[in-house]
């Protein structure tokens, strides 16, 4: 039971940080790592890295949603900005994952704010701000998950 514990949360820990920058829940998916490997025999976190951990995940999680809206908003952005970077990202999700995403979440915002009515230099600069609010996000997500990556391997190291 323990190495199916281990394996499923080095699994969990590994696509967390992928899903830090795809579309897909990346720290939540580390945390849950580290807590099968805390079940398991091969960790023991203690309580304030757990809870800890798990409180910047739940900030982290939400602020994703919002760190996009607001760096579409400071840069003059509107709703329409806001949806078609989303829709933007998803597009680009599917045409070329490791580009597309970023490219279609910039396109998304400047086709987004100029179905809205904008004037080509005001949402161009609202494709800016989604553009880097997406990047602010991610590179907070990517930084959380490799630090419960750190701690895992640290106490993994430790009790082999």
């Amino acid at each position: 039971m323990d190495i199916l514990l281990f394996v499923a949360g080095i699994a969990c820990l590994l696509t967390g940080l992928a899903g830090a920058i795809l579309p897909l829940p990346g720290p939540p998916l580390s945390f849950a790592g580290l807590i099968l490997l805390h079940i398991s025999k091969f960790a023991e976190f203690s309580n304030t890295v757990l809870y800890s951990l798990g409180f910047v995940t739940i900030v982290i999680a939400v602020l994703d949603y919002y760190i996009p809206i607001w760096g579409t908003k400071r840069f003059g952005g509107t709703r329409y900005g806001a949806i078609g970077a989303t829709l933007g990202l998803l597009v680009g999700f599917f045409f070329i994952p490791a580009i597309g995403m970023f490219v279609g979440t910039f396109l998304g915002a400047l086709l987004g704010e100029l179905i809205g009515g904008s004037k080509i230099k005001s949402a161009l600069k609202s494709a800016v701000g989604s553009f880097v609010g997406f990047l602010t996000g991610i590179v907070m997500k990517v930084i959380l998950c490799l630090i419960m990556i750190g701690y895992a391997v640290i106490e993994v190291w430790g009790n082999v």
